[in-house]
């Protein structure tokens, strides 16, 4: 039981890391139904410009995650401005090529600029063990899960107490009929790129702490397990997001400690196609069925 419950504290952890992610993946899909396979390596740049701004400028661990978001949050709305607007009315498949494209350049281009090696990412805060009980804790631990959850509380609230929220849920709802209330649509989704960006260049840096290594590569992998946690969660809701990315987190830890580490992936990759076949609008969606 001790040890259940250690794993449950690493898998929160973990899960805040793919919630954050899964946030980003779940608002664009709900505003414009668009994959954005890319939002991995927005997580990898994030974590590159902390290297930087920690190495270079000497600067605390907050003033690293405001830059990096603000940076993350820009590299967005270029993205969507450059990238995906003028392909707004072109089929899905084609955004969706796209955006894998765009992964691809900020892989090589990253690879290019800094070179494909690991990095080991600069400690500005104490890894301190805390024993409580029979558990220990560590401090990275309660910042990465205290940050998630800050960061998902100012989300809940721009999302559903500002003007720009209520704008947000509304195109998401009918884009058409927003426009025609005089909302603008092109600022809402630019503002939507803003916010999943600037979150995913704060799971960049978190992670880069938590585990002290950083490499161009390091957004392919937890960008597609964040991919699974808001399927799984229900593509599309906020809410979904987050209970996803937690569940996958809780899922892998507990694979390694009661199973073997080396199949964790398959499972959770499993747990994609086992929720597409069984409940296709995940575990907070409702299926609604589409006019002919």
């Amino acid at each position: 039981m001790e040890n259940f419950v250690q794993q449950l504290i690493n898998g929160l952890s973990l899960g805040s890391i793919y919630a954050l992610l899964a946030l980003g993946y779940t608002m664009v899909y709900g505003i414009i139904k668009l994959i954005n396979f890319a939002h991995g390596d927005i997580y990898m740049v994030g974590a590159f410009v902390g290297y930087y701004v920690i190495n270079y400028l000497n600067v605390g661990l907050i003033p690293a995650l405001l830059l990096s978001m603000t940076f993350t949050a820009l590299l967005g709305v270029v993205l969507e401005r450059v990238a995906y607007r003028p392909l707004r009315n072109s089929s899905r498949i084609t955004a969706l090529i796209t955006a894998i494209g765009v992964s691809y350049l900020l892989q090589n281009g990253m690879i290019y600029l800094v070179g494909p090696g690991v990095r080991s990412f600069p400690q500005v805060v104490n890894n301190t063990l805390y024993q409580i009980g029979s558990f220990q804790i560590s401090q990275m631990q309660l910042l990465i899960f205290g940050t998630t959850i800050v960061l998902m509380g100012a989300l809940h609230f721009v999302v559903q107490k500002t003007k720009m929220g209520k704008a947000m849920r509304a195109v998401s709802i009918d884009s058409q009929a927003a426009e025609l209330m005089g909302i603008n649509p092109h600022a809402v989704i630019s503002f939507t790129f803003l916010l999943g960006s600037a979150l995913a260049g704060a799971a960049g840096v978190l992670v880069g702490m938590y585990y002290n290594s950083i490499d161009p590569m390091m957004g392919y992998a937890p960008g597609l397990k964040a991919f699974i946690a808001a399927v799984l969660g229900g593509i599309g809701i906020i809410p979904g997001a987050m209970v996803g990315g937690f569940v996958i987190g809780l899922i892998e830890v507990l694979i390694s400690g009661y199973g073997n580490s080396m199949i964790r992936d398959a499972v959770v990759y499993g747990i994609l196609i086992l929720i597409l076949v069984v409940r296709p609008s995940g575990i907070l969606g409702r299926h609604v069925k589409e006019k002919v």
